[in-house]
């Protein structure tokens, strides 16, 4: 099956991210991982990064017309874009959001995600297997 990973803004720069809070992996290791993982699934990743919103809108408008599940980090755009959530709720298949860090244990803008309330779920705090738990769940999810 077929499944979309989106990842927002800066991802693509974690090799000089502060890697007590990104981890040590770059961008490209981190495909890797969660490529790896994804067919580990069974599942066949459409892995992309962008820093553009409206980017990754229609990423998720495509995902919405294909009917695919999605894994979403939206980064830094979790804690205020209306139009990623609302872009969200337009995809009727799981949507699972993750991140690498623990958003409640970091400042306390971070707190808030205006996604994970249109998600399916949320996961965060485990690195890059945050990936990993995700692509457990939908697994479970689509059985």
């Amino acid at each position: 099956m077929n499944i979309l990973v989106i990842n927002g803004p800066n991802l693509a720069r974690l090799d000089i991210r502060d890697s007590a809070i990104y981890g040590d992996m770059t961008y490209p290791q981190l495909v890797a991982h969660i490529d790896n993982a994804a067919q580990t699934q069974g599942f066949k990743a459409d892995i992309r990064q962008s820093d553009d919103e409206a980017i990754i809108i229609g990423w998720l408008h495509e995902a919405a017309d294909k009917n695919l599940p999605v894994i979403i980090n939206p980064a830094a755009f979790t804690h205020y874009s209306y139009a990623i959530r609302d872009a969200v709720v337009l995809v009727k298949a799981p949507v699972i959001e993750v991140h690498l860090s623990n958003p409640l244990a970091r400042e306390e803008f971070r707190h808030t995600s205006v996604v994970s309330g249109v998600s399916t779920g949320t996961i965060g705090g485990f690195g890059p297997n945050s990936y990993v738990l995700a692509l457990i769940a939908l697994k479970a999810l689509l059985a």
